[in-house]
């Protein structure tokens, strides 16, 4: 009799597989991925999105275990789909994997609630790795992105009002257009500017852009 009952249990204790949402705007990159996570016996992808909308849309109606989602997508952005997952279930689990690697994006991400942070050049057995850890509760950040988290947390950040004008020195606009369109005084926009310059440790607005866009203060 017990010699029956053991026999009966592998049979009826089939392995939960890792339920996946996908979120990424080129097709090759999802088509890649899917074709990964079946090579995989505890995974399964169960919906792909093409915009940061339709994941939040998809992760509504499937609650995947683990959500792969790319940084910026139309529509809504990664961030923004991050957050409105999270508000929907404070213990959702997302993996950023992104092209993007500047401090302000990972922070962005990580404050928003992503348990990782991967660029798209992770090996495969890495990201899978990652994958699984996720799904048992661990959060992950390669060695040199936790050194750009670290050093954009102990630095000096950029205060919105100095996020805006970062963003017009960027599309050219002068001292006075900034000042007209923020309804801030010329002199303010310049005490402005050299605030930036000091926090990002540059000496011009040429190299304060583009300080700003590799790390991901301003996108263009």
């Amino acid at each position: 009799m017990k010699a029956s009952d053991d026999k009966k249990k592998p049979s009826s204790a089939k392995k939960k597989r890792i339920r996946i949402l996908i979120g990424d705007d080129h097709s090759v990159v999802r088509e890649g991925l899917v074709s990964l996570v079946k090579r995989k016996s505890d995974m399964v992808v169960v919906a792909e999105a093409s915009n940061g909308r339709e994941a939040v849309e998809l992760w509504k109606e499937h609650r995947p275990d683990v959500t792969l989602l790319d940084l910026r997508m139309p529509e809504l952005n990664g961030v923004g789909a991050i957050k409105e997952i999270r508000e929907l279930d404070g213990n959702a689990q997302i993996v950023v994997l992104t092209t993007y690697d500047g401090d302000e994006d990972i922070y962005r991400a990580i404050k928003a609630g992503a348990k990782a942070y991967l660029l798209k050049d992770t090996a495969r057995d890495a990201l899978v790795d990652t994958v699984r850890r996720v799904h048992a509760g661990e959060t992950y950040l390669p060695p040199q992105l936790a050194a750009k988290l670290a050093e954009r947390v102990s630095g000096e950040a950029l205060s919105p009002r100095e996020i805006d004008v970062l963003q017009r020195m960027a599309v050219g606009k002068s001292n006075k257009e900034i000042g007209a369109e923020l309804f801030i005084s010329e002199g303010t926009v310049k005490t402005h500017i050299k605030s930036i310059f000091s926090k990002l440790d540059v000496v011009s607005r040429t190299e304060a852009v583009a300080t700003a866009t590799r790390r991901g203060l301003i996108q263009l």
